[in-house]
């Protein structure tokens, strides 16, 4: 950031512009910064677009002007794009009912001369809402719990790691624990009422959280039962809940992004982490039925197929804990002892709503034939599994919405899932939810053969259509965009698709041996097709930090890196040249680290910024990996690759460590039949197109969340080292 300054030396000679005279500057005139003006001060609501106005700021030079906003919650806008009018949502501060941002505006003109100012952004929060009538039982089986120590919580939302939010108020129903969390007690049948007893906020996620009791004789100490309510339920509302070891199957997973164990559940408070964790919570109610605490065999929307009797085993295991008819102490003890924080080692559980959410943390790697001979002989749940499974991922199995041939697959800002389907000529959307989107299948803009998608910033979906030699946009409602298909850049087979920070999108042609950039127009850039650096039937594609774009080639077993301007960086043959080896699918961390799915020698190859391979030696290997074919990194920085040989989904930790179990066979869950692409959304949940089945599966809970789109983790001004990819939102 630089400033001028003009000064005028004046000794006993009266020099032109010491005044005094006539004479006029002999020199040129002084350059001055522009003066910056945020408007304001500014006020709204949580939830609605604040539009800021920096459009009084002016430049001496009457030069053009950028505009970089912060807007005091964590959030920036660098280089706007919507200049000195953006908009910015605020969310919730848990337990203020106001909150007062202080905002920033730094204006920078053509010659590189800066200027700053301030204001304030008062934001008025969600009014608490008085309670609505929350009443429910708590049970294990036809057995209720007496005397359990029923919570109600919230989900955090200033941080990850952090305590959950205690709810309930002392009074003559409510009592306080030693940490001065308020309880209410089950009563002779397992009942309990909170009626009176709490305030919400709207927008708040609720879940309730049941401790100990005596179920018939047997006191239960390690019993800890959850069940997930969502949204904080309007006044008018009344909501019943059965706690069981189902119902705690259920929150387990479709929380476990969030949660460290039964009284930690939080996130950031960004917006894409508010819609994750939204997204989450919702996500328990297509496993299981509130009100009733059974196993659903469909989900709501109808399309989606739930493992049932996995969710009835899983509730089984825990059942060893507190039903009479199962209970064991030395199952209890050998349960809470090998469900451990870290699969086979870490900190132990004490009681069963933590071991669930342990082990849907580690679906893979804890001592899966340990837990799973510890179901009683007679199942508390039914169905239940006849064998033991291969892993304890709970996956979902949605069909319809035209899918056919499902092959790439990208996650939008909201948690929706765009599937580009090879065969079907044609791409499909799923809500976070897992229902068929209003329109889906779409069909417009010409789309042919799809053979990859992306979504950009404004939740556009971007298709390369590979016989079609073009690229097709759809707006976020699946109607193709005007001009669209693009197919100026001299498209050729285009395979993959990518976008940057700005907005740009980069496709690779495999046909030409090229990579062709579009603006977010559809126009084809100025230079636009790249080649050389190795490129050779170029083949997955994606963009760091810096812009640069990353490229793995079949043909030459290499990878290419061009810069944000097109120029290949990588040497005449590429990075990695031999030790790849028909390589497919790439993704980038936030390190400027290309992970690429080394088809040829079954491994996943790392590739430093400056090209070096990890190892060496073709790449990390075992856990199953045969023929990788896509790759995705989560809010960890842990891999996702999908194998078509294996059939089966392997999870490699950035150091290279197989997380998904030691045995060669990686996560199985559902029916996999050649799966093809992987994405994972803000929720944490790993989403795969199974490219034999005409079917996507989600699998919940199983990974950490991470910015979506891919796109919304880039800078808008390339810069080396600052993305957001691989982070949690």
């Amino acid at each position: 950031m630089r400033f001028a300054l003009a000064v005028a030396v004046c000794g006993g000679l009266c020099l032109a512009g010491c005044g005094g005279g006539s004479s006029t500057p002999s020199g040129p005139a002084p350059v001055l910064p522009p003066t910056a003006n945020a408007g304001g001060p500014y006020t709204g609501m949580v939830g609605t677009a604040v539009t800021f106005n920096g459009s009084a700021s002016t430049d001496p030079q009457n030069q053009a002007l950028t505009y970089s906003w912060s807007f005091g919650d964590g959030s920036t806008c660098t280089s706007c794009a919507a200049g000195a009018t953006p908009t910015h949502t605020y969310a919730q501060v848990a337990g203020q009912s106001s909150t007062v941002y202080t905002v920033s505006l730094t204006v920078q003109d053509t010659s590189g001369y800066s200027g700053q100012a301030g204001t304030t952004a008062t934001i008025q929060g969600v009014p608490p809402l008085s309670d609505a009538g929350l009443t429910g039982v708590v049970a294990t089986g036809a057995t209720p719990i007496v005397g359990a120590h029923v919570y109600l919580y919230a989900a955090n939302t200033t941080g990850y790691g952090l305590s959950s939010i205690s709810l309930l108020s002392y009074s003559e129903t409510a009592t306080e624990d030693s940490n001065n969390n308020a309880y209410v007690l089950t009563s002779a049948l397992g009942n309990f009422t909170m009626s009176g007893d709490y305030t919400c906020t709207s927008g708040q996620q609720l879940y309730i959280y049941a401790l100990g009791g005596t179920a018939g004789t047997q006191s239960v100490g390690s019993a800890g039962l959850l069940a997930a309510i969502g949204n904080c339920p309007a006044t008018s509302s009344s909501v019943v809940a059965q706690v069981n070891e189902v119902s705690t199957v259920a929150a387990a997973y479709a929380l476990a992004g969030f949660a460290t164990d039964a009284v930690h559940v939080s996130s950031s408070g960004t917006a894409l982490a508010l819609t994750g964790i939204g997204n989450a919570f919702a996500n328990a109610a297509n496993l299981v039925k509130l009100s009733t605490g059974v196993a659903l065999t469909t989900t709501a929307a109808g399309n989606g197929t739930v493992p049932q009797a996995e969710i009835d085993s899983l509730a089984n295991i825990l059942s060893v804990c507190e039903n009479p008819a199962s209970y064991s102490a030395t199952s209890c003890s050998s349960l809470l002892g090998d469900a451990l924080a870290n699969g086979t080692t870490g900190n132990a559980p004490t009681d069963t709503a933590t071991a669930a959410i342990y082990i849907a943390h580690n679906p893979g790697s804890i001592l899966i034939s340990d837990i799973y001979n510890l179901a009683p002989s007679v199942p508390v749940y039914t169905p239940a599994l006849g064998r033991q499974p291969n892993d304890f991922t709970v996956a979902i199995t949605y069909s319809g919405g035209g899918l056919n041939g499902p092959g790439g697959i990208a996650i939008d800002g909201s948690g929706n899932a765009w599937i580009a389907n090879v065969t079907g000529n044609s791409v499909a959307k799923l809500t976070a939810a897992g229902a068929v989107a209003t329109g889906s299948p779409y069909t417009g803009g010409s789309i042919s053969g799809p053979a990859a998608i992306a979504i950009d910033g404004a939740g556009n979906a971007w298709i390369a259509n590979g016989p079609g030699n073009s690229v097709t946009e759809l707006s976020s409602a699946g109607t193709a965009s005007a001009g669209s298909p693009y197919s100026g850049g001299n498209l050729h087979q285009p395979d993959g698709i990518a976008i940057d920070g700005a907005g740009n999108v980069w496709v690779s042609n495999s046909g030409a041996n090229t990579v062709t950039e579009f603006t977010s127009a559809g126009a084809a850039t100025g230079g636009s097709p790249y080649s050389g650096g190795g490129l050779s039937q170029s083949y997955g594609i994606a963009i760091d930090g810096a812009g640069a774009a990353w490229i793995t080639n079949q043909a030459d077993n290499s990878v290419t890196k061009l810069s944000s301007a097109g120029a290949a960086v990588s040497g005449a043959n590429g990075y990695a040249s031999g030790v790849a080896v028909t390589p497919e699918g790439i993704a980038m961390d936030g390190s400027g680290n290309a992970w690429v799915a080394n088809t040829g020698k079954s491994t996943v190859l790392e590739v430093s910024s400056t090209g070096t391979t990890a190892p060496s030696s073709f790449g990390f290997g075992g856990g199953g990996l045969a023929a990788p074919v896509a790759i995705a990194l989560d809010g960890s920085s842990n891999l996702w690759v999908t194998d078509k040989t294996t059939n089966a989904v392997i999870e490699v930790s950035s150091a290279g460590v197989v997380l998904s179990g030691a045995t060669n066979t990686g996560y199985t869950s559902g029916v996999l039949n050649g799966p093809r692409g992987i994405a994972i959304d803000g929720s944490g949940d790993a989403w795969v197109t199974n490219f034999g089945g005409n079917n996507v599966l989600e699998l919940i809970g199983a990974a950490t969340p991470v910015v979506t789109p891919i796109a919304a983790g880039l800078p808008s001004t390339p810069t080396s080292g600052s993305s957001k990819l691989g982070s949690k939102p």
